[in-house]
């Protein structure tokens, strides 16, 4: 029996911790080394025409300085920042060399830019306001979001998405002078409230770092809280505005349009989803188009028709909390491997890691460091996209740990875009295995119970026969090579993630 102790490296039984020094103890990541790293996807999809935005994620000692071969006539590289731009008219494939340098070393990759109708090609990575902010968020928030994944480094490893969810709006039933005020212009385009006083600039702002600028509206008159103003009769109005304020990622969440559904047969579930798409395809500007079709709509099964109407992901289940009961429920729940690939993804809510309060105080997360590594873990094994909800600016060190371990990361972002399956399960003990692109496997071992126990993951169940090298995915360590099997005593509500591959 191998016991790797995961979790618990001082032997300790584990409660709701609480503080940076008491959570220090649980941090598994080992420090990114000061050589060059080149981190992030391996493929990036753009639309002809589209706006080209992206920044090479890298880690090392600074300065570091970046240069491509074979970067494709129309494409820019800032050789201090990283950050490729510009624009490629024609459909094709470039294989584009990337190479990064500091006074200690360099590095090397390819990226394979795709120009075609996909974007999205890996599960896009970012920050979502909702679960610190709720509807209290505001432009200051959401800069001071942007700038913590710079001096964090989080954007190093391929967090780059910055989005706004609900309360950007004007909402038409506050007395609140920050928030009401005329929902449309004059145009019949939507209006942001009084919190955001320069969309277009913050829009600005987020680009100027090398990010990418989200937002979140609902096809209905209202968004999920009540008075806030959305797109029902000005979609294509919106769209134009979204895109003018460079927006380069959309949440349409189901929200008021239950009021102006006929009914809930597929067509009219369908109907607002395929309108918006209809618009954004029009429009000259790389949209990720991520849809939540509400209660009723997941009744339906999205994951079998959010293709169908073009979203890039689709929600799979009802908003996550930081209770081991809604995790567990929702991840545990995912079956649905057979409609996730490039481009197209199941999304099964945000990361509740970190200092959330859902506009009601921060406070830690209640999840153990157990569940927070299990929560990760299993999430990167769904290929599901990675949305940080935490607040930014109050970072501690193990929740840093979580969201910077490249070798766990890769496995969400590998480019075959495959989601795990459970290929074993025992009582509360499952194993989970994912293909991946260099021909290993990744493979979390987990206990859903509330004891230790040994999980055992057989070579059969994940169709692998021989000596197989096992690798420690959070520690960045091989464990040694093994045959038939590979077993590990897991902490209650822990993992074990690992990857495995042929023994040379």
């Amino acid at each position: 029996m191998l016991k790797s102790g995961i979790l618990s490296p001082t032997g300790e039984t584990q409660k709701h911790q609480s503080g940076s020094n008491t959570l220090r103890k649980f941090i598994l990541t080992p420090t990114a080394p000061e050589i060059p790293q080149i981190h992030g996807p391996k493929v990036f999809g753009v639309r002809p025409g589209s706006p080209f935005l992206f920044s090479i994620p890298a880690t090392g000692k600074h300065p570091i300085t970046f240069s491509a071969d074979n970067l494709p006539s129309g494409l820019k590289l800032d050789k201090k920042t990283g950050r490729i731009s510009g624009v490629l008219d024609k459909r094709g494939e470039y294989v584009v060399n990337l190479h990064v340098k500091n006074s200690l070393g360099k590095a090397e990759r390819t990226l394979r830019i795709v120009v075609g109708d996909n974007i999205a090609l890996t599960p896009p990575m970012g920050w979502n306001s909702w679960n610190a902010f709720g509807k209290s968020v505001d432009q200051q928030k959401v800069r001071a979001a942007a700038d913590a994944l710079i001096s964090s480094d989080l954007a190093e490893h391929g967090w780059s998405y910055v989005i706004i969810d609900g309360g950007w709006s004007v909402n038409q039933r506050a007395t609140d002078p920050l928030q009401s005020g005329q929902p449309y212009d004059s145009l019949g385009r939507i209006n942001a409230n009084h919190k955001f006083p320069d969309m277009k600039g913050l829009g600005e702002y987020i680009h100027g770092k090398g990010l990418k600028f989200g937002i979140h509206t609902s096809p209905g008159p209202e968004t999920c809280a009540s008075g806030w103003t959305a797109c029902y009769g000005h979609e294509r109005q919106n769209a134009g505005r979204f895109a003018d304020w460079g927006v380069d990622y959309i949440k349409y969440d189901w929200c008021s349009y239950t009021s102006i559904a006929k009914d809930n047969s597929m067509p009219e579930l369908q109907k607002p989803f395929l309108l918006m798409r209809g618009i954004l395809d029009g429009i000259h500007r790389d949209i990720v188009f991520s849809i939540n079709p509400g209660p009723q709509g997941r009744k339906s099964d999205p994951w079998k028709w959010g293709k169908e109407v073009g979203a890039n992901m689709w929600r799979t289940t009802g908003d996550i909390n930081d209770k081991w009961l809604s995790v567990s429920r929702i991840g545990f729940s995912q079956h649905y491997s057979e409609y996730a690939e490039p481009g197209h993804w199941n999304d099964p809510d945000m990361l509740v890691i970190g200092k959330v309060g859902w506009d009601m105080g921060l406070r830690a997360t209640k999840l153990t460091p157990d569940e927070q590594y299990t929560h990760v873990s299993l999430w990167c094994l769904l290929s599901a996209p990675l949305m940080i909800g935490c607040d930014l600016t109050e970072l501690d060190d193990f929740t840093l740990s979580l969201l910077t371990n490249d070798e766990v990361l890769e496995v969400d972002q590998d480019i075959l875009g495959k989601q795990a399956a459970m290929v074993a399960e025992q009582g509360d003990l499952c194993v989970y295995s994912k293909p991946l692109e260099d021909g290993s496997i990744a493979v979390g071992l987990i206990n859903k119970g509330t004891a230790r126990a040994v999980v055992t993951a057989n070579w059969p169940a994940l169709k692998i026969s021989g000596k197989q090298i096992v690798r420690d995915l959070w520690r960045q360590k091989d464990l040694g090579a093994f045959i038939d099997k590979f077993e590990s005593e897991v902490a209650p509500h822990g993992v074990v993630f690992v990857k495995i591959k042929p023994s040379k």
